[in-house]
């Protein structure tokens, strides 16, 4: 027997085996920091929908000093002299602080991208397991939505309007498609939710 040729081939065995152990190693400390990751993203994120009819009432400023109360599961949708008032009451059922970005009046099957919506003229924070609202408005009658928005008001018609929010740290990015239903007993609407979407994670529908 050659004995530096066996030697040879052993070393090489061995450093095979550290290999193989190390590779397996690797993998597994991959998966352990991907489990941690998403576990860390599952307890910031955020799940809005329209608020429960038992919830209490809430009080909308608008920027112009225009302001309603809206209870339990309201949504609100007003024309005014300057202005069309939206606004929905909403509860956060993730376990993370939602932030409401911006929104957009959409009827297709699914939202414009990102870039697309309006932006909020300020940041709208709903804590963890509890009610908050959303609200914005159209000032501008050369809008295009202008008009279309205000016939839909007066007529007394469904607003379908999709909400962009995320959690605190930017990420997370979800549409949630809200409908104001004009009630039939009095002058007020209803908030329904209608669709969640995932634009930073993958759909959980496909």
């Amino acid at each position: 027997m050659d004995w530096g040729t066996a030697s040879a081939i052993l070393t090489a065995g061995g450093t095979l085996v550290l290999a193989a152990a190390s590779f397996a190693s690797i993998r597994s400390a991959e998966r352990a920091a991907r489990s941690a990751e998403r576990a860390l993203q599952v307890s910031l994120r955020p799940v809005l929908v329209g608020a429960r009819p038992s919830d209490p009432q809430q009080k909308l400023i608008w920027t112009d000093g225009h302001t309603a109360h809206l209870a339990g599961a309201a949504g609100y949708a007003h024309l005014g002299d300057e202005a069309i008032y939206l606004g929905a009451a909403l509860r956060n059922l993730g376990p993370g602080l939602g932030i409401v970005h911006g929104w957009s009046l959409r009827e297709g099957d699914a939202p414009v991208d990102a870039a697309g919506f309006r932006r909020q003229g300020l940041d709208m924070y709903i804590a963890p397991s509890d009610h908050g609202t959303w609200h914005a408005a159209l000032r501008d009658p050369a809008d295009p939505a202008f008009s279309a928005l205000a016939d839909l008001v007066k007529n007394r018609e469904r607003i379908n309007v999709d909400l962009l929010y995320g959690d605190h740290e930017g990420g997370q990015r979800t549409v949630t498609r809200l409908s104001l239903i004009p009630k039939r007993s009095d002058e007020g609407w209803l908030c329904q939710t209608v669709r969640h979407w995932n634009l930073d994670r993958p759909d959980p529908r496909d």
